[in-house]
């Protein structure tokens, strides 16, 4: 055994090897193992003069006891040649002392080549000759011991095979346990020693041939088992022997790992235990630092319900619902799952929904008191800051129906304002007793026009007050809801540029601002982080803490700008400046908050959530259109109102039998109005208009009835007698001339009155008129007048002036030329005079035609203007009516030449009788129309007489024989044609007629 102990398994190259083959040392005085070298010493002792070994210090594995080998639980060759395990557990080591002690790839040395099979080629080459030899011998050849050894190894073992079958089956099995019962009678039967008589004779014998048989079983097996011994006794030994060695080799790895234990203890003490006890410290440090910051929190959050109730008692909402928002972010982000806050988030959220309800009670309280107040209070928005926060707060919890409120509390207000006027007013009338008449509508109906008048003016301006402060009210939400929409848009930029760094996208600069702005992230933190109570102490702590920040950060970067700067610039002296170090930048970490640092994250989910509640763009959008819509609902909502006050008053037609001086003040004052709410509220409402327009109809109407009735009265009272032309309606045709188609002011009554003329001068012609055409030229300029105060009613006036002259052409034509004065007035006679005086008449109306339709075509659109052919209708029909009026002055001269003329005889004495009576109607006939008609008329007018006369003498003398012969009947004939042509061309205007006398004689053939 000392001979296989001392033997070393470690090969050495033979001197004498010519083969290069390595074999086994066999020199017993060679070194039974390789010497252990000592470890380099990688942890000098302590310079502290001690004595101490360095492996008295404290272990890497057992931090209080030294670790010995008898402190090892498993024996280490034991474990590793387990017969029992098939082969070597993989995970024997992990599974005891932890994952990081694993198997590593041991790296190749780079002292050592690297041996490949081409380094053996060689000596393969050299021997594969005498292997082949040798393998065949064995083949041939086996050895002689070899082959005693086999064949005595068989005989033994089937002789021992043979032993081991005697012993029973039950010895072999492998749960062969004596305490089991029934393996205990099977092995001891003791059924053969419990016999009824005893123990006998025969029992011993039994008991001792039991004995030897068991005990014949046990010398078999002891017998196999020993030449089993026998047969392994060289492995056994070798085994032994390897144990010792393997031993001997175990005593010096620990003393080899003592010394390195005691050297890494030396070193866990001096280099190690100092830096972890400082960063054991400072991760204390920080932990106590974030325990603190969250009490701190913890403290705020718990100061959160009085905080909001005193935020509340100040109408502060919006204040209260950041804090809230806040702190739900804080107790679910930071402050999770703490047991004292469990409940708190379910309060939060009905606080929530109260200021909700609060938020919408106190806008409808601030809408009616701000509607309610006075008009004419000062300034036009209420509370402006107050009505601020609200619509922000309101915004911020998508409550966004506020309009629909002030809508509601708007037409409130409408109404009361109609009401505060109407009793204004009717209190400083005495007139009116409430207490009997107890209706708005029958008070105002009680009023004089001038009194309602006033009320209805007083209700406009109200109305316009009303409309300015709405405006100024919704433009203030409007900019709130503007400012918010910015602000989304700014976000919106922000997460996009953002985004664009992440992924390594060019990121647009951001114009930087004018001054160092709050975030809202911070501003949200200050709310819980600040210990008081006071939110504006808080937002400026939180401003402080950023300025500080942006100052530090500043200041970092300027010094690493210098130190960039000053690394890659040449000095003056030839050398390179050294680079500034980060202790300036770090030392600005040190004096940030630490309750900054420990919520910013908290800050940043914060603001998220804060712009996740508010509305997008789409639904601000609508909001700033319902806003504008809200406007346009106020103007129509001061329009209704308006019009209710109006029918009120024209329920029992008052307002139908206003003069035209009065419905053309209330036409312009409804005017006004709306052209005032249509700058202001850039609406143009229909409702006010459509009553105006209505009631403008009536009064059409009753202002065409009553003039069309004065003017048939004028026309049947009409004695058709030239009338004289006042001074006041010749001024009035002169401003016709002049182009204002209006009535004029009327003047007072100066010292000198001017005297009526004869006749009406008109661009230099005279008229002769009647007194009724001097009102119809004041009625149509009436009908004008109205257009021009109203141009809603211009086609419908156009309508009825038309009816008017139509009335008066049909009228006067009964009249005259129907001989209808006859009866009416009581006239004996239509004269000459009369029917020449109707047709000047007419001739003035058909002059003032194209001006009137001139000045109707202003006032009407483009697409109107075929109304205008009604003037052309109506120019024609007087035109007509003119041209009866000559054929009848012709007709009667016509029927006096046929009478007188049929009684004519060509006898002495000359002129005949029948002629001088001819130049007698004649000459009255001229005196009657000379100085009506124009001479150019009047000349015409007796040219068709004069065809009539001749016409009618032709007649005579063909009927009498008288031919133009030159006798004497021809001489007398010819005298009488002289004797009425001198008196013909006598006279006025009739000098240079040309009678053309000839045509009285028949033409020869």
């Amino acid at each position: 055994m000392a001979s296989s102990h001392g033997s070393s398994p470690v090969p050495r190259p033979s001197g004498g090897g010519r083969d290069g083959i390595y074999h086994k040392d066999r020199d017993p005085s060679s070194p039974r193992c390789r010497p252990v070298r000592s470890l380099p010493d990688v942890c000098p002792k302590e310079p502290t003069g001690e004595g101490r070994g360095l492996c008295e210090g404290p272990s890497v594995v057992a931090e209080h006891d030294r670790w010995t080998v008898y402190s090892s639980k498993v024996n280490l060759p034991a474990a590793l040649n387990d017969p029992r395990l098939a082969k070597r557990e993989s995970d024997f080591f992990t599974k005891t002392w932890g994952l990081d002690f694993a198997e590593t790839e041991v790296m190749p040395s780079f002292y050592l080549p690297s041996i490949t099979r081409e380094n053996f080629g060689p000596y393969l080459q050299e021997t594969a000759q005498r292997e082949r030899i040798h393998e065949r011998c064995k083949t041939i050849c086996p050895n002689k011991d070899d082959v005693d050894a086999v064949s005595s190894i068989t005989t033994n073992h089937d002789k021992s095979r043979a032993e081991l079958d005697q012993v029973p089956k039950i010895f072999m099995k492998p749960e062969f346990a004596l305490d089991d019962p029934a393996t205990f009678n099977a092995v001891l039967p003791w059924s053969h020693f419990n016999s009824a008589g005893g123990k006998s004779s025969r029992d011993m014998a039994s008991s001792r041939l039991l004995q030897e048989k068991l005990s014949h079983y046990l010398d078999v097996v002891e017998v196999s088992i020993a030449r089993q011994i026998s047969l392994r006794s060289e492995a056994f030994f070798h085994a032994m022997s390897s144990q010792h060695e393997l031993q001997d080799r175990l005593r010096e790895t620990q003393r080899a790992v003592a010394v390195l234990r005691g050297r890494t203890a030396a070193m866990d003490r001096v280099m190690c235990q100092g830096p972890l006890s400082a960063l054991r410290t400072a991760l204390t440090r920080n932990n106590c630092v974030k325990l603190h910051n969250k009490l701190k929190l913890m403290a705020a959050v718990h100061q959160t319900q009085p905080t909001v109730q005193l935020l509340l008692s100040t109408s502060e909402f919006v204040g209260a619902l950041e804090l809230i928002a806040t702190t739900k972010e804080v107790l679910q982000q930071e402050l999770q799952g703490i047991h004292s806050f469990r409940h708190l988030g379910s309060q939060l959220c009905e606080l929530e929904k109260l200021i909700d309800k609060m938020m919408v009670e106190d806008f409808s309280m601030y809408a009616r008191s701000d509607l309610n107040r006075s008009l004419r209070d000062e300034p036009q928005v209420l509370e402006k800051e107050r009505l601020e926060s609200l619509v922000f707060g309101l915004l911020r919890q998508r409550k966004l129906d506020f309009l629909d409120i002030y809508s509601d509390e708007m037409i409130m207000a409408a109404k009361c304002i109609v009401t505060q006027c109407v009793v204004d007013n009717v209190s400083q009338i005495e007139e009116i007793d409430t207490e009997v008449v107890t209706k708005l509508a029958d008070q105002m109906r009680l009023m004089t026009f001038p009194q309602w008048f006033e009320l209805l003016k007083s209700v406009f301006d109200n109305f316009l007050l009303f409309l300015q402060r709405i405006k100024a009210t919704l433009s203030v939400i409007r900019n709130v809801v503007l400012e918010v929409l910015d602000s989304n848009q700014k976000n919106r930029l922000l997460e996009q540029q953002a985004a664009a760094a992440g992924s390594g996208a060019p990121v647009p600069a951001p114009v930087p601002a004018p001054g160092p702005q709050l975030l809202q992230g911070e501003a949200e933190l200050a709310y819980l982080t600040h210990e008081g109570l006071f939110i504006s102490d808080a937002l400026n702590e939180a401003q402080q803490q950023q300025q500080q920040q942006q100052q530090a950060a500043a200041a970092g970067g300027s010094a690493q700008d210098q130190s960039s700067a000053g690394g890659s610039r040449p000095q003056p002296g030839g050398g390179r400046a050294e680079p500034a170090g980060s202790d300036s930048a770090s030392g600005t970490t040190e004096s940030s908050s630490s309750r900054e640092q420990g919520f910013q994250a908290a800050g940043g989910a914060t603001m998220a959530s804060g712009e996740d509640m508010m509305p997008s763009e789409l639904e601000l959008g609508r909001v700033a259109n319902n806003i504008q819509e809200m406007l346009y609902t106020a103007s129509d909502v001061s329009h209704d109102r308006c019009v209710k006050v109006l029918m009120a008053r024209a329920k029992d037609g008052s307002l139908e039998r206003l003069s035209s001086a009065e419905f053309v003040c209330l036409s312009q004052a409804v005017e006004g109005f709306v052209r005032d709410t249509e700058e202001l509220c850039c609406r143009r409402s229909v409702s006010l208009r459509g009553a105006l327009q209505s009631q403008a109809n009536r009064f059409v109407h009753r202002f065409h009835e009553e003039r069309k009735t004065k003017l048939s009265l004028l026309l049947d009272n009409e004695r058709w007698k030239q009338a004289e032309v006042p001074a006041e309606f010749q001024d009035l045709v002169n401003s016709i001339a002049d182009g204002r188609i209006t009535l004029p002011e009327r003047k007072t009554p100066g010292p000198e009155e001017r005297k009526p003329s004869e006749f009406l001068l008109v661009d230099g012609q005279k008229y002769a008129v009647v007194g009724t055409v001097l009102l119809l030229i004041r009625i149509f300029l009436e009908y004008c007048q109205c257009v021009n105060d109203i141009p809603s009613i211009t086609t419908d006036m156009l309508t009825r002036l038309s009816d008017l002259l139509k009335h008066f052409n049909s009228r006067s034509c009964q009249l005259v030329l129907g001989a209808g004065a006859l009866q009416v007035v009581g006239l004996k006679t239509i004269t000459t005079k009369n029917l020449a005086l109707a047709s000047r008449c007419l001739q003035l109306v058909v002059h003032y035609i194209p001006i009137i339709r001139a000045h109707f075509e202003t006032k009407l659109q483009p697409k109107q203007y075929s109304v205008l052919r009604h003037f052309d209708h109506i120019t024609k029909d007087y035109n007509d009516h003119i041209a009866e009026i000559s054929a009848k002055l012709v007709a009667i001269m016509d029927s006096l030449f046929e009478k007188v003329l049929s009684k004519y005889e060509v006898k002495a004495p000359m002129p005949s009788p029948c002629f001088r009576h001819v130049c007698k109607q004649m000459a009255k006939m001229h005196e009657a129309i000379s100085e009506l008609l124009p001479e150019g008329q009047t000349q015409m007018l007796f040219l068709r007489i004069n065809a009539s006369l001749k016409l009618h003498l032709k007649r005579q003398l063909a009927r009498l024989g008288v031919v133009n012969d030159g006798g004497p009947q021809n001489g007398l004939v010819v005298v009488d044609v002289a004797f009425y042509t001198e008196n013909v061309q006598v006279l006025k205007s009739l000098e240079r007629l040309d009678l053309n006398m000839a045509e009285i004689w028949e033409q020869k053939r």
